[in-house]
């Protein structure tokens, strides 16, 4: 498709120190950091067979968005990571799956170091201020309990209804204070990216 332009109104990133859970101080504390995009959507308003100009556009913003979030994590290695797309109302969930799914994890595993496992994601329909929560787990073995959680995306002016709201989400470490058993960080193999 030629002469499809994709804009970027505006980039956020929000970090999060997490220090205390309950009352109780963590013994290291957990940074989770959202990186997004809003950018605006080609195919708004309209059907279109060929998404590629999407996919094709995840390649740049993915390695943007995910430098600048690992970034924030000031050089301590990404445990956790997750993908999050927020379609305005013109658009359509295809239009999030075409952003998340093909090309974008290659990206954001090299921004992370590596990553064995699958990136969790979530997408919706909404409009400005609407929020999301992004899965994260391990980024090396899905199944390891104390990482599995979310994190809350929220743009206060988008995404207007011809926009679009890309965003990876990358943390330091997994829930505070984890308790309820399963495989643990010591145990996991990393081969499979389940285990």
């Amino acid at each position: 498709m030629a002469d499809i332009e994709i804009v970027v109104r505006r980039t956020q990133v929000t970090v999060q120190d997490m220090r205390f859970e309950i009352g109780r101080e963590l013994a290291q504390p957990v940074r989770r950091v959202v990186a997004a995009a809003v950018l605006t959507n080609p195919f708004a308003g309209r059907y279109v067979d060929d998404l590629e100009p999407l996919i094709e556009a995840s390649k740049w913003l993915a390695a943007e968005l995910a430098g600048r979030a690992v970034a924030q994590l000031e050089g301590k290695e990404v445990h956790s990571y997750g993908k999050g797309v927020i379609v305005g109302t013109s658009g359509e969930l295809e239009h999030a799956a075409a952003l998340m799914h093909p090309a974008l994890g290659a990206p954001l595993r090299k921004a992370c170091g590596g990553g064995k496992s699958i990136i969790p994601s979530s997408k919706k329909m909404g409009g400005p201020g609407c929020t999301l929560d992004i899965p994260l787990h391990h980024r090396n073995a899905a199944f390891v309990r104390s990482h599995f959680d979310a994190v809350e995306l929220r743009v206060p002016d988008g995404p207007s209804a011809d926009e679009i709201i890309l965003a990876v989400a990358v943390t330091d470490g997994g829930r505070p204070h984890p308790r309820v058993g399963g495989l643990t960080i010591d145990d996991m193999l990393g081969e499979d990216g389940l285990r």
